[in-house]
């Protein structure tokens, strides 16, 4: 795949500058092909003030260490979600990115298990 060092205008067009920078691969900017990173797809649309949304693809890494403020990938008493890992003292909380949606405080007794840190998202603009 090509890496063009100029960037494209989001607004009116400018006079671009075709410069190839150099061929790059997806894998080696998401680093899908490592041992430790899987994909998994998201499903609803509690994360969308984060840019994810239902149906989107997301790299984990499951090497990273989750720390307050990434988005993980977890599982409370077995079910699995995806929310941005916070605290609230010491208080374990997994919050939504969509104010429709409670925080999910992690009490005593809860089994938390984070199977990893969301690194990027993916998705397809192409309709039909």
């Amino acid at each position: 795949m090509r890496l063009y060092s100029s960037k494209v205008s989001a607004g009116f067009p400018s006079p671009a500058q075709d410069h190839l920078e150099r061929e790059i691969s997806l894998d080696e900017i998401l680093q899908i092909r490592a041992p430790h990173t899987y994909l998994v797809r998201a499903g609803g649309d509690s994360m969308i003030r984060a840019g994810i949304h239902d149906g989107d693809l997301m790299v984990v890494d499951r090497s990273r260490e989750a720390e307050p403020g990434d988005i993980v990938i977890a599982a409370v008493n077995g079910e699995p979600t995806v929310k941005r890992l916070a605290k609230d003292g010491s208080q374990v909380v997994l919050r939504a990115e969509n104010p429709r949606y409670a925080p999910r405080y992690i009490l005593e007794g809860d089994e938390l298990l984070v199977w990893g840190v969301v690194r990027y998202s993916v998705r397809c603009h192409e309709h039909g």
